[in-house]
């Protein structure tokens, strides 16, 4: 990791060392429809101003669209293939076991924050949920970096900070509900405020999104709140850059791909891993649109002849094919890769996703291709360079916010 005095280097991109406080967002499960549909109803004036004066579009996130591997993509610059974490789960060759992808041990080379910190800059890392903050916060020198979910219990030798609530002036959030995204958000402005960091890194929950389609009342109340506390960041001098590392749609049909499988080619034949599995499953039941199949005992072509037929199916690659196309670790990857339409969630088999805790929400869910258009801001203007970009990715973020303006850097 590279590092001069004005400038580091990671992953073949070279970033100027932020002048000022930068802020990046990654606003979890934030479909483009939310804001455009906050903007036409006027309740997101912040982030009018950004896109009148600054800069606005929409980019693409890495694919499968899940918060793990668009979360490290971000703070990465780069994609699955170069820092390995494709999923919340993958199916370990050397012990046949699925493995959640959660530990640092995953996650191959740095992290932007962490190469920040040991070119002496005052990092600092704040997620919803626990589960992202030992990877965000790998090799992090000197920096603070907690989570909301476990926020009374930091302490300055794991977290480098303590008494947190304290800090935000509210108890520790549910990790299920909306407060869980607006106390990262005020932890981020009270730390800017008395630390002046130079660079933060916020990542947001989507359990509102999850719950809640664009222009319902609680998303807009959701939104506006998020809106309000963007401002507040650059009122203070900061600059502001927002992503998300997924969209959301309803998902109007399940299918559970296991129990298909093993009907057609027997019991055992092939294993059904769905990497949105995490420990947080009761909003969307460990169901979305991008699964993985190995099938040692079986011909792959034959599997793909089968699972094509199904109606709801957008796409089936093998290996090879899915590595190339969306940037995923060989050696992480199933022998095929499904991918259900906008409309379709994939699964194992009913006995293994619990949607009880529901109730009478539709289901709404991300992994596919339909989720992978994310909102793409900066709050500044960027240079013609930039802006005349064909195609964003959203990991292309912190080379906007860093590099793309003329007081980031």
């Amino acid at each position: 990791m590279p590092v001069s005095d004005s400038a580091v280097s990671l992953h073949h991109r070279t970033y100027a060392v932020p002048r000022r406080p930068v802020v990046v967002v990654c606003a979890d499960g934030c479909d483009p429809a939310y804001i455009e549909r906050g903007l036409n109803d006027g309740i997101l004036p912040n982030l009018q101003t950004f896109s009148d004066t600054g800069f606005a579009t929409t980019a693409d996130a890495v694919v499968p669209t899940f918060t793990n591997p668009n979360n490290l993509s971000i703070v990465t610059g780069a994609p699955q293939s170069v820092h390995g974490i494709s999923g919340n789960y993958f199916l370990d060759p050397l012990t046949n076991h699925a493995v959640m992808l959660n530990d640092p041990a995953y996650v191959r080379g740095d992290t932007l924050p962490a190469v920040l910190s040991h070119a002496g800059c005052k990092v600092a890392v704040i997620t919803a949920k626990d589960k992202l903050r030992r990877m965000l916060g790998h090799r992090l020198r000197n920096g603070v970096c907690f989570s909301a979910e476990r926020a009374a219990g930091c302490t300055l030798e794991d977290n480098g900070i303590s008494h947190v609530p304290d800090l935000v002036g509210r108890p520790q959030p549910a990790v299920y509900s909306a407060d869980v995204s607006l106390f990262v958000l005020d932890a981020g402005l009270r730390l800017l405020g008395r630390e002046r960091p130079d660079f933060l890194y916020l990542s947001l929950s989507d359990y509102v999104q999850h719950k809640y389609a664009p222009g319902q009342p609680q998303a807009n109340a959701f939104y506006h709140r998020l809106d309000a506390r963007l401002g507040e960041f650059v009122e203070t001098g900061a600059l502001l850059a927002l992503t998300a590392d997924h969209g959301m749609n309803f998902k109007l049909r399940v299918i559970f791909l296991q129990e298909v499988l093993d009907s057609h080619f027997g019991p055992a034949t092939s294993r059904v891993i769905c990497p949105i599995t995490d420990p947080y499953v009761v909003h969307h039941g460990a169901l979305g649109s991008f699964v993985r199949v190995y099938c040692p005992a079986l011909a792959p072509r034959s599997v793909v002849d089968v699972i094509q037929s199904l109606e709801g199916i957008a796409a089936v690659y093998e290996r090879e094919q899915a590595c190339a196309r969306f940037g995923l670790p060989p050696d992480r990857e199933g022998d095929l890769v499904v991918i259900g339409d906008r409309d379709t969630a994939l699964g194992t088999s009913p006995a293994e996703h619990d949607l009880s805790q529901l109730g009478n929400v539709p289901l709404r869910s991300h992994g596919g291709l339909s989720e992978q258009r994310v909102p793409f801001i900066v709050s500044e203007p960027v240079a013609d360079t930039y802006a005349g970009r064909t195609r964003i990715r959203n990991f292309d973020i912190l080379d906007y916010a860093l590099n793309g303006t003329q007081s980031g850097g």
